[in-house]
């Protein structure tokens, strides 16, 4: 989701890098989009990464494969939108690994940055949230499911 608001924060960043990183961000360009599955949660989420608070998230491999989208990789440069589309901030993937649901240990749960940051939060927060977005492609909760774990630095603003 790229519009010319997206494009001016983009652009606005690439200022603030010298010569040398500005090049390398913009061969690397950027992805844009809001978290979550709804523009209350992409808000709250989006607070959280700007914030500085959320460092980790994880999607289904299963949607991922639905959809036909390719995973994250290291480098990622993403513009973070809120709820209505605007953007938040800028992160770069630092790690992309894939583990099962009942693997995510206390670190990742953490990292997450929602709730009050325990595993048996991130847990049941999850089941809910993946219990939703997994019926739209008709698969179903599973405690081995695969989920692809994302961790992220803030570049900007910062």
């Amino acid at each position: 989701m790229t519009n010319a608001t997206t494009e001016q924060f983009w652009q606005t960043y690439l200022t603030t890098l010298s010569a040398t990183d500005r090049q390398s961000a913009s061969e690397r360009g950027y992805q844009a989009e809001a978290w979550g599955d709804n523009p209350a949660l992409a808000d709250e989420l989006g607070t959280l990464i700007a914030a500085g608070t959320k460092t980790a998230t994880c999607g289904a491999l299963w949607e991922y494969e639905a959809e036909g989208d390719p995973l994250p990789t290291v480098g990622l440069l993403t513009v973070v939108l809120n709820g209505a589309g605007e953007p938040l901030c800028i992160v770069e993937t630092i790690e992309v690994t894939i583990r099962p649901y009942n693997e995510v240990d206390a670190q990742f749960a953490f990292e997450e940055g929602e709730d009050d940051r325990s595993l048996p939060s991130w847990r049941e927060g999850h089941r809910r949230y993946f219990t939703r977005t997994l019926a739209q492609i008709d698969r179903h909760f599973d405690e081995a499911m695969p989920l692809v774990c994302e961790r992220f630095r803030l570049l900007y603003p910062s």
